[in-house]
């Protein structure tokens, strides 16, 4: 979700039910692209029910050393392609999905628990998975799976938003909402989103019951990515001391299939945590 766009998609004046449905329904369902379609039609592809809707999931390799990969809002699963076929490759067994309202997946909508449940039942299909990659959206939907058991030996995390709260307050500044209706839009999102989820404001986070998860983590985020600040993957990677990637001129999206990016996370994948705190910057050419 970029809060920026967000807030400019909210018009006139940011406020009344299209700012609420920002942030339970994607504002557009990308396609697949032409060089990654490939990948996707090579996968082995199913259905997964959650809340009454359909994920798709899409499975590659024999499942030995299954890799879970988490898209980001208003994302699918194809942007994972590079990776995905750089990870066959190596002997690994990706598995990726469309979260409902994204991608080839039913309903017009989905939330963060929905995300939750679908990848601890992928969790519960395939075993603990040797790595878990999410990007932006998915970076904290990973981390709310990781509190409800999910076990991974490594994560990426591409872009990340760190928590729930980090959403609505970038989307509140965008707007310019004021005390009150900032207050209205989170209550609305409280009581209409996510009903009964106490605390949801601690609890969606990254940050929250993870401080001693001693899995090894990549951060990766370009300095011009415009809709999550590059400052809050240096704020994860330096609250559980891991690497930080810096990337120049890919931006929020084209960061998932750049060469050099795919090069960086596949060595992470495969071998292991690196320096705890070193930090590498990779140029867009």
């Amino acid at each position: 979700m970029n809060p920026a766009t967000a807030a400019a998609h909210a018009a006139p004046g940011g406020r009344g039910e299209a700012m609420f449905d920002l942030f339970r329904r994607p504002q557009g369902r990308s396609r697949a692209r032409p060089d990654e379609r490939a990948v996707i039609e090579s996968a082995r592809i199913s259905e997964l029910a959650v809340d009454g809707k359909v994920a798709v999931v899409y499975r590659w390799g024999g499942g030995e050393r299954p890799v879970l990969l988490v898209h980001g809002w208003e994302s699918r699963a194809s942007r994972y392609a590079k990776t995905v076929a750089r990870l066959v490759e190596l002997g690994y067994s990706p598995v990726a999905f469309d979260a409902p309202g994204h991608g080839e997946a039913t309903g017009d909508g989905t939330t963060l628990l929905e995300y939750r449940d679908i990848i601890v039942e992928l969790h519960r299909a395939h075993g603990d998975f040797e790595a878990v990659i999410g990007h932006s959206f998915g970076v904290i939907a990973t981390y709310v799976a990781l509190q409800h058991g999910v076990r991974a030996g490594r994560i990426v995390a591409i872009s990340p938003v760190p928590d729930f709260g980090y959403l609505v307050d970038s989307f509140s500044r965008a707007a310019r909402l004021s005390a009150p209706a900032d207050r209205e839009l989170r209550g609305r999102i409280e009581r209409e989103v996510y009903p009964g989820e106490r605390d949801m404001w601690t609890r969606f986070s990254v940050f929250h019951g993870t401080a001693g998860l001693h899995v090894p983590l990549l951060v990766v985020h370009d300095e011009d990515d415009r809709a999550v600040d590059p400052g809050q993957g240096a704020r994860m990677a330096e609250f559980f001391g891991a690497r930080l990637v810096t990337t120049r001129r890919f931006g929020h999206l084209r960061i998932l299939g750049a060469p050099q990016v795919v090069a960086e996370i596949t060595e992470f994948v495969t071998a292991g945590a690196l320096e705890p705190g070193r930090k590498t910057e990779v140029v867009a050419g």
